[in-house]
């Protein structure tokens, strides 16, 4: 995979302590550009990263799988293992998760021309959760898709696959409660970078089938904890 442009390097800064992480990230946040700038789109990745017990020494397991974004058929994978540094902190998970995640997905056979990441976008306290921060970092189009909300309030969206609800955080809309599935409960998209919510919808649900999560990153969580990617 080509080199990250230069455009991209300062937000590769991952040897930083909690205060100048929280500074990091309310630089970032200005950067995101939250409408579609996405060119031609024939791949999809998705990245999740596992780890072990929380605090510093803990190894950071990271994921990444490559699919084509019409037939959803796998072209690639990989698999990353690395010390995670930073410790636990909620909000900051970029800092502890984004090395190792950054290398996966740079270990693709072919760079992705959109990223899924398992977890927040802009639907984070600082506006810069690890979906829009690795948007920076890679210079790709990226989607938030979390299992949990971190901020905000929704109401549950109607049973039936493909309703939604707002997620407010305010007055700002910082995302979507969708329902990828019928009848089982809901996931939180948000933006990342370079994508609009309309747009993080759609995809999301194009890449929903058989369950709750979408396949990129279903299959990369999978394979971030050992498991087969079809179990």
């Amino acid at each position: 995979m080509p080199e990250a442009p230069a455009a991209s390097l300062p937000w590769r800064r991952w040897n930083v302590t909690p205060r100048e992480a929280v500074a990091l990230q309310r630089c970032a946040a200005l950067a995101i550009e939250p409408v579609d700038r996405l060119g031609d789109i024939t791949t999809i990745a998705g990245v999740d990263v596992a780890y072990g017990a929380r605090g510093r020494g803990a190894t950071a397991r990271a994921a990444a799988v490559l699919l084509d974004l019409a037939t959803l058929v796998v072209l690639g994978e990989s698999v990353i293992e690395m010390p995670a540094t930073f410790p636990y902190v909620p909000g900051l998970l970029t800092f502890r998760e984004a090395p190792a995640a950054v290398a996966a997905i740079e270990a693709l056979p072919v760079r992705p021309d959109l990223l899924l990441c398992d977890g927040q976008g802009i639907a984070h306290p600082r506006r810069c959760g690890v979906a829009s921060h690795l948007g920076l970092a890679l210079d790709l189009p990226t989607i938030g898709v979390a299992k949990s909300r971190l901020i905000g309030r929704h109401v549950d969206p109607a049973p039936h696959k493909g309703a939604w609800t707002p997620l407010l955080d305010n007055d700002d809309q910082i995302g979507v409660c969708l329902r990828t599935k019928a009848g089982v409960k809901p996931l939180f998209v948000s933006i990342g970078h370079r994508v609009s919510l309309q747009t993080a919808v759609h995809i999301v649900l194009h890449c929903s089938t058989r369950w709750r999560l979408p396949e990129p990153t279903r299959l990369a969580d999978r394979l971030s904890k050992c498991r087969r990617p079809d179990a």
